[in-house]
């Protein structure tokens, strides 16, 4: 896919990848097929993952999610800043895994972090995608 946009004319790309599609976009990230990257609420993302990233990341995560705890985060943090990669780490107050996608729409509270977490991607994409 990255192949038919760069034949289009496509020059810079971001990707971001939701729950099990972050494990994909890390894999882009390793290889340098996008210039920027996002993964929010990850599955499958490990920390030998991680070290291979070469591009901008940004990690949003979920405080209730067990699989992605503070101090995993953390060492995912570390590993970018040693490998010198510019990146956001942030986890979310009081949300669950699959809380950008998965919520109620009529919860408003849930609608807004989820929008927080959107635009926050969004902005990222923008920094690093010029």
């Amino acid at each position: 896919m990255v192949q038919a946009l760069k034949s289009k004319g496509v020059s810079k790309i971001g990707a971001a990848g939701f729950c099990w599609g972050a494990k994909a976009v890390i894999e882009l990230a390793k290889i340098t097929d996008v210039q920027a990257a996002a993964i929010l609420h990850p599955s499958f993302v490990t920390v030998d993952d991680i070290k291979g990233v070469k591009v901008p990341l940004a990690i949003f995560s979920a405080e209730l999610d067990k699989q992605y705890p503070p101090k995993l985060l953390k060492e995912f943090d570390e590993i970018l800043q040693s490998n010198k990669v510019d990146r956001r780490v942030k986890m979310f107050p009081k949300c669950s895994h699959g809380w950008t996608l998965r919520y109620n729409a009529s919860d408003p509270a849930a609608v807004s972090r989820a929008n927080e977490a959107h635009k926050e991607m969004l902005n990222w994409f923008t920094k690093h995608i010029k």
